[in-house]
């Protein structure tokens, strides 16, 4: 879990710095795909639990 925050952190790093540099346009749009992707990931993986523990 505390790897894919500071996944998360990177990626909007990254999209902040792509998005502010000129040349670096591209690396905006990867960070910011990328922590979308994280994020859902995530999201859906806490549903995952919440619904396991649920049924138990």
């Amino acid at each position: 879990m505390t790897f894919l925050v500071i996944l998360l952190i990177i990626w909007a790093a990254a999209a902040i710095v792509g998005f502010v540099v000129k040349g670096l346009l591209w690396l905006g749009f990867v960070g910011l795909i990328l922590f979308v992707i994280t994020a859902l990931w995530l999201y859906f993986r806490g549903k995952r639990k919440e619904r396991e523990a649920a049924r138990d």
